[in-house]
């Protein structure tokens, strides 16, 4: 009877809380597609990858014609001449991609801009965020940008267009 009692009282405890929390649910992605410095930073971004992958794709197609090059005159060379050859080729490739990891890698050129270009937006609206959050007594703000596991939420928690107005 006591455990029946405690389960009860335990249950009863869990569901006041949660109902005593406030939440609001903001739609991120929806936020930063609304400022114009955020879609400039993307619109310079893919620019700049652009420009980044011709210059890899150059790389990648020197290495691809020396080794053509290397196929046709196989036959004629020497021993001692193919070795030279295949550590060559094998040496350009292996430049062509570290020069691709400097540009494309998680610590390289475009990362780099990425973080300078977007960071200062971000820290803007997270900022915003917490301020909305502060003064209308949220105790918890969920992002619903691509989250699979939202399966629902009540359009008046939503208070994206609010944060809009706030980091405009």
């Amino acid at each position: 009877m006591k455990k029946i009692f405690l389960m009860l009282a335990l249950t009863f405890g869990l569901a006041t809380m949660a109902s005593a929390q406030n939440y609001a649910v903001v739609n991120s992605e929806k936020v930063f597609k609304s400022i114009e410095a955020y879609n400039d930073a993307l619109k310079q971004l893919d620019t700049l990858a652009e420009q980044y992958q011709k210059q890899v794709d150059e790389k990648f197609e020197a290495v691809e014609t020396l080794y053509n090059t290397y196929m046709e005159r196989k036959s004629s060379l020497s021993a001692a001449s193919q070795k030279a050859n295949e550590d060559n080729i094998l040496q350009k490739e292996q430049e062509a991609t570290e020069f691709q990891e400097s540009l494309f890698g998680s610590e390289g050129t475009l990362m780099k801009k990425r973080v300078e270009l977007i960071q200062p937006i971000q820290q803007k609206v997270f900022k915003a965020i917490e301020q909305y959050a502060q003064a209308k007594g949220y105790d918890m703000i969920i992002d619903i940008a691509q989250n699979a596991t939202m399966l629902y939420y009540s359009p008046k928690a939503d208070k994206t267009e609010d944060i809009i107005l706030l980091v405009k």
